[in-house]
This record gives structure tokens, C-alpha cells and sequence, in this order.
């Protein structure tokens, strides 16, 4: 696989890969996780995670379509006991933007999608304040490490815990011997797909992100990816841009809570 052509075709691959990745975490993860998919529609449903919308996500092709299924959704997440669910939409979607308000939706974060050609990609960016780089299949590590970085209670990233996904590559840096920073790197089509990036606040500012991702994406492009993909939330995006990730816009997250 090559890297696309145009921002569309870039943009297209980071959806496919975003899509996919929530797809293969559903069925990783085996009941109560399950799938709603109607023709160009998929529903991700984790009723172990009900009011966490970044789990419970509607991705869609079309947004006639999307439109017509938005109270069939509803109901299935509501019989699933899923308090919150999002819909993610192209900035420039105003059609999907118009049916979301419509049904009760709010607008609830704008994460940017971005996206990396490795073949152009310069290793070592140096930094990250003497830690140690990693890799571990540690699910559980990981999500304890996102639930403190960004405030949740303990036990809410349940789904990144329990899906035990091939082909998924974990990475941490430590300090002190302790994990305070981490990542994966999903390989979907030749893509390497990131996710579940986060530090813990004390080591924020060090770089970790930084060395930890470069360390990703050279095990990445020596395992034959040719491109890179992910949200970044308006944090993350500097750390992204400084390692050569191009920003192709919002994709926004329209919310639904009960």
C-alpha cells in the first residue's frame, strides 16, 4: 500500500482505519460488546462503558443514510443501557450537522483527524527526560494509564482492558521504574493505526509522548507500514505536527446523553 494522493484520499484512510480499528475492538472484546451495522452504518455498542461516548461510537458513509437510522440507534443503545454515544462527522458534513442537532445531539469535541507518509518520516526526535521505552501486551496497564490521564474513574476503559486484539503493539515509557506514558499501534491495510494515547500529569511536558511514538513508528516502518493515521484532541496535535503528522480538519463528535 502507498501513502494517497490527494487530502481526500488522506482523509478517507484515516476514517477506514478509525472505523475499522472500533469494529475489531468490538469482536475482540466478545460479549456484551456487540455491532449494529445497516448498509452504510456501523454502531459501536460497550454497554460495560454506558457513559463513555469515546467507546460508543456511530461511524457512517452516508449521511441521508445516517439520518434514517439515528432513532433506530438510539433504541438500540438505549435497550443496551448505553447512556452516552457519539457520531463522528466531517467538519464540512453540514447535512449529518443538521440531522444530529435535529435528534438531540450535541456538539461535544472536535478531535483533528491526521495523518503521517513513513516513508518520508526522519526518526528520533530525542527528548522524554531519561525514561524507558518498552514494548509490552499490556492491556490493563494501558488503561489505567488513560483512565488518570484524562479523570476517569477507575474501571472505565473496561473495553480497552478486555479486548485482546491481534496484531495490536503496546508501548510505555517508565520512569523510576513506574509506566507514566503509553500508546498503541494498531496495523490495518498498511496502516498503522494509533490509539489510546495518554501520560500521566507529573510527566506531562517531557516529551514522552514525542520519543514514545517515534520508537512506534520506526518498529512500524521496519514491519512494513507505509503510513500513519489518528485523532489528535488539542493537546496531542502539537506533539503530532512536531513529528510530521498532517492535519486534515475536524472530525467532530456529536454526543447523545441521557
Amino acid at each position: 500500500m502507498s501513502a494517497p494522493d490527494d487530502a481526500a484520499g488522506w482523509r478517507r484512510l484515516v476514517r477506514a482505519g478509525h472505523a475499522a480499528f472500533g469494529r475489531e475492538m468490538v469482536r475482540a472484546a466478545g460479549g456484551p460488546a456487540e455491532l449494529y451495522e445497516r448498509d452504510l452504518v456501523t454502531a459501536l455498542i460497550f454497554p460495560d462503558a454506558p457513559e463513555r461516548s469515546v467507546f460508543n461510537s456511530v461511524f457512517y458513509e452516508d449521511a441521508g443514510e445516517l439520518g434514517g437510522r439515528l432513532a433506530e440507534i438510539a433504541a438500540v443503545y438505549q435497550r443496551a443501557g448505553v447512556r452516552a454515544w457519539t457520531v463522528w462527522a466531517p467538519e464540512d458534513d453540514a447535512g449529518a450537522a443538521a440531522a444530529l442537532k435535529a435528534a438531540g445531539h450535541r456538539l461535544d469535541a472536535t478531535p483533528r483527524d491526521m495523518a503521517l507518509d513513513l516513508a518520508t518520516y526522519e526518526l528520533g526526535p530525542g527528548g522524554g527526560g531519561g525514561a524507558e521505552l518498552r514494548e509490552e501486551y499490556d492491556p490493563s496497564a494501558m488503561a489505567r494509564i488513560n483512565e488518570v490521564a484524562y479523570g476517569y474513574p477507575e474501571g472505565e476503559f473496561a473495553p480497552v482492558e478486555r479486548a485482546r486484539m491481534e496484531g495490536l503493539r503496546i508501548y510505555f515509557a517508565d520512569l523510576d521504574g513506574e509506566p507514566v506514558s503509553t500508546l498503541a499501534i494498531w496495523a490495518h491495510q498498511g496502516d498503522a493505526v494509533v490509539v489510546w494515547v495518554a501520560t500521566l500529569p507529573e510527566a506531562r511536558s517531557r516529551g514522552m509522548s514525542t520519543r514514545l511514538l517515534d520508537r512506534a513508528l520506526a518498529d512500524a516502518r521496519e514491519q512494513g507500514l507505509a503510513t500513519s493515521t489518528l485523532q489528535a484532541t488539542k493537546l496531542g496535535a502539537p506533539v503530532y505536527e512536531k513529528l510530521g503528522y498532517r492535519d486534515l480538519g475536524a472530525m467532530n463528535m456529536w454526543e447523545r446523553r441521557a
